[in-house]
């Protein structure tokens, strides 16, 4: 499972950064409330997907998002502020999926306890360098 961060997150409307949540089928929405990340939740469709951010001063991104994936399994990630600390798990059940982006959102520090979480932090490593 996850480490967790040292970076508390904190809940909608606090002063760490505003909320935003984005996706392919809605427009963007500042400081969703539950009852609407639970409804874009339960509106996806396969294929589609949803951003929750937390857009704030300092560098980093600081995000969890789900696509729902043409098997009917959603794809949940995390990112801890940087490529290193980008995290993936795969679940069927869209309450677990609703219960981990709301808990997310409202900075609840068990949020991610009822998955496995794979590090794929190793995806987003740049591999541009040249070896002049």
């Amino acid at each position: 499972m996850a480490s967790q961060s040292k970076r508390v997150v904190g809940g909608l409307g606090d002063d760490l950064g505003v909320l935003v949540m984005r996706g392919d089928a809605v427009r963007p929405t500042k400081r969703p409330s539950n009852p609407v990340i639970s409804a874009r939740v339960a509106n996806l469709r396969q294929g589609g997907f949803l951003l929750l951010e937390r857009v704030e001063e300092e560098p980093g991104d600081w995000y969890v998002q789900v696509r729902m994936r043409e098997d009917n399994t959603f794809q949940l990630e995390h990112r801890d502020g940087v490529p290193a600390e980008h995290y993936l798990t795969r679940t069927v059940s869209r309450d677990r999926v609703v219960a981990a982006m709301v808990g997310w959102a409202v900075g609840d520090p068990g949020w991610r306890d009822s998955f496995m979480w794979n590090n794929i932090g190793s995806c987003f490593e740049h591999h541009g360098a040249r070896d002049d």
